[in-house]
């Protein structure tokens, strides 16, 4: 029987060393040589089930999400078909999209056209303000990216989102406090020092 903990931690050293060693091209050699921790529960985060399944906000039915770094996808197929939001989903490693399309395939129940998977740089994306985003999902993008990149992930953020807009966010790790990553440390108040809190109002927190 594997030793799935010792596995991941194995994993982890060696996304780490990856990441390390050739930058945010680590994460196309990651996907490449398929050292892919995160990416072991096959399906959505239960966390962003609970939530969007729940009666705790009224969430967006009509209008985009997006979801940056998006890996397989699953996550970005489950907003789409849960609040009927065209769903676009980015990844800066090429190999990412084409496994996201390649999962998006064998999804019956996802209408054609609503969920597109695109090789993109989150920090460089754009899009025209009438098409900014009612809703953006980060599963752990934020404490992927070195914490130098923070402030430009905040930046990003008040840009996509559009006004009354939802950011929902996966934060992990909160403990312990470790130097090396990703995963990089993270506090719930390094997501509010980036976005700058008087452009948000927290709806939930859980």
């Amino acid at each position: 029987m594997t030793n799935q903990p010792a596995d991941l931690d194995q994993e982890r050293v060696k996304l780490r060393q990856l990441v390390g060693d050739f930058k945010e091209e680590g994460w196309e050699k990651a996907w490449e040589l398929n050292v892919l921790p995160w990416d072991k529960l096959g399906a959505p985060q239960p966390p962003l089930r609970t939530l969007l399944e729940s009666d705790q906000q009224d969430w967006p039915r009509n209008g985009r999400a997006l979801v940056p770094g998006c890996g397989r996808g699953y996550d970005a197929v489950f907003i789409a078909t849960t609040l009927g939001l065209d769903t676009l989903a980015v990844d800066i490693s090429p190999t990412a999209v084409k496994a996201a399309n390649a999962f998006l395939a064998s999804s019956p129940t996802v209408s054609p056209g609503k969920v597109a998977f695109q090789e993109a740089d989150f920090f460089t994306f754009s899009v025209e303000d009438d098409q900014r985003f009612d809703l953006i999902y980060d599963y752990t993008f934020f404490v992927a990216i070195p914490p130098t990149r923070r402030a430009d992930w905040g930046r990003q953020m008040n840009t996509l989102v559009k006004p009354g807009g939802f950011l929902i966010t996966l934060i992990y790790p909160l403990n312990p406090k470790r130097d090396d990553g990703p995963p990089f440390f993270v506090e719930k108040s390094h997501y509010i020092d980036v976005l700058g809190e008087s452009n948000w109002e927290r709806v939930i927190e859980k």
